[in-house]
């Protein structure tokens, strides 16, 4: 039953965009004045635990929940609840999500409960005036409290950071220190090209290789294999004790290792993040109570799912590598 695409590679893992909407406005993913999905396209929770079912029963053993903010969700924990069967069943390995950490003091010990191990908090700077400023509509001090709240519940949690150029690119070393001072891994991520946004990327783009050779100077880093599941490239950092994940779209792709498939809250399917090519679930979903036509359709789509992306950021290409908002199809 195991999804294999036209490369050998084996499809184990499902990342679930549950809505496109967001209490934030983070510049190098939204622009200010979102225009967003029409609720009516939006799948119901239920049509969106019929689709996890389905990809379950094709060999998924890892699925994350995404948004835009998936927490803001109107009951969303339902949808978490009832997807929590499979951790039971022993099917699914793995249920996590991704969150900005504004909604997680109401719903970390929920999400514990049912039976979410880790999760993703997006943090770019310890500096509430920048992330105020990053993030446009966010408040510091509320998503720490969902931290200590994730971890007061036994969460496991890794920070990921979208290092910026002049932005907190100098910041990374206090911000790494906290982290592992507090027993959390930090990943670094490059900003990629998707959608329109009113800065210009080529400004706030950092390539990776740059930034670990700037920490190399004070810092010592050693690679290790440690692996989550997703593309990152992990080291030990010996003065902290901690780890440090790269993960780097732009300098050093990780295509030829890609597990991951991408199903957006109206239905579609992205087989890759840097690809427009997708394939519409819904229609296949709401004709008919069998799962022979869904299930026909992603067969069909994993059978097409291309080698890599084409993400490139320079000064010659000023317009984004895909169309689609990062919040359409959450990372």
């Amino acid at each position: 039953m195991d999804m294999i695409d036209p490369f050998g590679r084996t499809i184990s893992y499902l990342r679930v965009s549950v809505t496109d909407r967001c209490d934030f406005r983070c510049t190098y993913c939204m622009a200010e004045d979102m225009t967003f999905l029409p609720k009516k396209d939006l799948l119901s929770l239920e049509e969106l635990d019929r689709l996890c079912t389905v990809f379950i029963e094709k060999g998924v053993k890892k699925l994350r929940l995404t948004g835009g903010e998936p927490l803001v969700r109107k009951n969303i924990m339902h949808l978490v609840r009832q997807l929590s069967r499979h951790l039971q069943s022993g099917a699914l390995e793995e249920l996590t999500l991704t969150t900005n950490g504004s909604q997680l003091s109401r719903f970390a010990a929920e999400l514990a409960d049912c039976g979410v191990k880790r999760i993703n908090v997006s943090l770019d700077t310890l500096d509430a005036g920048k992330f105020h400023q990053i993030t446009r509509w966010g408040n510091l001090g509320k998503v720490m409290e969902g931290i200590d709240a994730a971890q007061k519940a036994g969460l496991k949690i890794k920070l990921n950071a979208v290092a910026l150029r002049d932005f907190n690119d100098a910041e990374i070393p206090e911000l790494m220190r906290w982290a592992h001072g507090r027993g959390m891994d930090l990943t670094l991520i490059e900003t990629m090209p998707m959608g329109e946004i009113e800065a210009d990327r080529t400004d706030q783009y950092l390539p990776l290789s740059l930034l670990r050779a700037s920490l190399e100077r004070q810092f010592t880093l050693a690679d290790i294999p440690y692996k989550t599941g997703g593309p990152a490239r992990y080291v030990h950092v010996a003065e902290t004790g901690g780890r440090l994940g790269f993960i780097t779209p732009m300098t050093h792709n990780f295509c030829e290792s890609c597990n991951r498939v991408r199903l957006t809250c109206t239905g579609t399917l992205y087989m890759c993040l840097g690809q427009e090519d997708a394939a519409d679930l819904r229609a296949p979903l709401r004709a008919s109570e069998s799962n022979e036509l869904v299930g026909a359709a992603i067969d069909e789509a994993i059978g097409r799912k291309p080698k890599g992306h084409d993400f490139i950021i320079d000064r010659r290409t000023s317009r984004p590598s895909v169309s689609r908002h990062m919040s359409v199809t959450g990372g």
